[in-house]
């Protein structure tokens, strides 16, 4: 059995989730999902019916007056500034289920994602908050996804969630949010780990057009100085991990070895042709293990900016790969992590979205899923890529090897094993559970 990043199970509370439990930021008690998205609403000045956004829009101009001209100018905040508690409450609240619900009675798992979405970006306006307006002058956003990590089976959907967050690292225009999410036990209540996340949002004008300054963080404590210093090193390794993508350098010369082998693994030995191939025993071809998608952007799933809901992008990628690992591995398979979901351009109203699974990395019984969405302009016939998702499923029994062809399908694969082995490398004594979908 592979040695899994998975989330650890803390027994105790940590100093700094021991200081931050009584504290919800403006509310009252504890906010449900639908608190949270009103409350964006209410910061952004957004429009509730889709005939008024026009003009929804063109009142934020106004706010350019309150942005900071350096991040100096901006009070510094703590990491219990933005902290925030979110109730989900689907065990106190029968009617909620049906939304959440999936065919194997547990909680969808991209219906979680678009939460986290939500929550993360009201993280970020708790920490900008200004103080002059209740209307924010900034446009935050989710700019990527850079882990979730899974560390439960059966997300129960009788059962209370409960999100937390806060902004754990700072840089001039983008913050590092960390949540983290438990459910309530069958019997005792007792809320247990299911997962941890990491997002990093950035910051535009009220007009989305420009980057934003963003109030400095300053760490309390060891603790707290700890958590910043992860997020420094976070940076540091999302910007080597980019720098050394296959689409910009070549591969290692382990990684050339490995494709060359595979390469002669799939010779036809009873010819000397290069071009002749066989598929070795309980193998697929790349290219018969893809799966494809279209989804026709429509106005009821705008976000607060009126464009398409990052979350809504995840739920329907992630749903999409879930249903390739299902094709492919032949069970139900369980999600481990997600990593790396790149936000590189919005997704507009109308559009038409392009989506594509593919199969890149098989290793026992985990499945690597590779999504890439493109929205299609029908005018200039243009293709243009908005996001690209990594997702790790895990199969009830070992799963066919998956072989590309090709050069481009064997980038593909080492890209995939890359992800893989970032997400399955052992980070100390954690507990080997997952998540469903």
């Amino acid at each position: 059995m592979l040695a899994l990043r998975w989330c650890t199970v803390r027994k105790a509370p940590s100093l700094l989730a021991r200081a931050l439990t009584s504290m919800t930021n403006g509310f009252q008690s504890p906010p449900d999902m639908f608190e949270v998205r009103s409350r964006l609403s209410a910061i952004v000045g957004a429009s509730t019916n889709w005939s008024d956004h026009v003009q929804a829009m063109h009142e934020r101009k106004d706010l350019h007056i309150l942005l900071a001209k350096q991040q100096e100018d901006l009070p510094p905040r703590k990491m219990s500034d933005s902290y925030i508690e979110v109730i989900l409450p689907l065990g106190s609240q029968p009617e909620l289920r049906e939304k959440y619900l999936n065919v194997h009675n547990s909680v969808r798992f991209g219906r979680i994602l678009e939460d986290l979405d939500s929550l993360g970006v009201l993280i970020c306006y708790t920490h900008t908050k200004h103080e002059a307006s209740q209307r924010s002058p900034l446009s935050i956003v989710t700019a990527l996804v850079d882990k979730i990590d899974l560390c439960k089976k059966v997300i129960y959907p009788d059962c209370d969630i409960k999100f937390t967050g806060n902004v754990s690292w700072v840089g001039k225009t983008s913050m590092e949010v960390k949540m983290h999410m438990l459910q309530a036990g069958l019997h005792d209540g007792t809320y247990s780990p299911v997962l941890d996340a990491t997002f990093v949002m950035v910051a535009r004008d009220p007009e989305n057009k420009r980057s934003a300054f963003v109030n400095p963080l300053i760490p309390e404590g060891p603790e707290e100085e700890e958590i910043f210093r992860k997020g420094e090193l976070n940076k540091i390794r999302r910007v080597d991990f980019s720098t050394a993508s296959l689409l910009k350098m070549a591969p290692t010369a382990e990684e050339r070895t490995i494709v060359h082998n595979i390469f002669l693994n799939t010779l036809d030995t009873r010819t000397v042709s290069f071009r002749s191939r066989v598929l070795p025993p309980n193998s697929v071809w790349m290219e018969d293990a893809k799966l494809k998608g279209l989804e026709i952007c429509h106005p009821q799933e705008r976000n607060i900016f009126n464009r398409i809901f990052g979350g809504f992008l995840m739920r329907k990628a992630f749903e999409l790969g879930w249903a390739t690992a299902c094709s492919y591995g032949g069970s139900r398979p369980y999600v481990v992590a997600v990593d790396d979901i790149m936000f590189q351009r919005p997704v507009e109203i109308g559009s038409l979205l392009l989506l594509s699974a593919q199969v890149c990395y098989t290793e026992e019984n985990y499945i690597q899923i590779r999504v890439h969405s493109e929205v299609y302009d029908s005018d200039t016939k243009e293709h243009k890529t908005t996001n690209v998702f990594h997702f790790t499923f895990m199969s009830e029994r070992e799963v066919p090897q998956i072989v590309p062809k090709t050069y481009g399908e064997s980038m593909l694969y080492l890209d995939g094993k890359r992800h893989f082995s970032a997400t399955t490398k052992e980070t100390g004594e954690v507990e080997k559970t997952i998540a469903a979908p």
